[in-house]
């Protein structure tokens, strides 16, 4: 996956950087420049990012987690897009 996608085309090693501001311009740039991309910019961008985490599961070290953590919140900077929430729902749908 991280080799190849369908949607984006990645620079290699990206996942492995060191910098999440480098990170995040990298994957902004991907999907910016994507033509086979189903949904904007943004979401194939944090889409990928949240793939790669997820999928990397107990195996991604720690350290390099709280990087790709702190990307999310570069990409949605770069995005100019507000903090992610746990529960999208409206209020009148969380239990109490």
């Amino acid at each position: 996956m991280t080799r190849t996608s369908n949607a984006l085309d990645l620079e290699p090693g990206v996942f492995t950087w060191q910098d999440p501001v480098r990170i995040a311009a990298s994957l902004k740039r991907s999907a910016e420049r994507s033509k086979r991309r189903k949904a904007d910019p943004y979401r194939s961008a944090m889409s990928m990012l949240c793939f790669y985490i997820n999928r990397a599961g107990r195996q991604l070290p720690t350290a390099q987690k709280a990087r790709l953590e702190r990307a999310k919140i570069e990409l949605r900077r770069l995005f100019d897009r507000p903090a992610g929430t746990m529960d999208r729902r409206s209020p009148d749908h969380i239990r109490q």
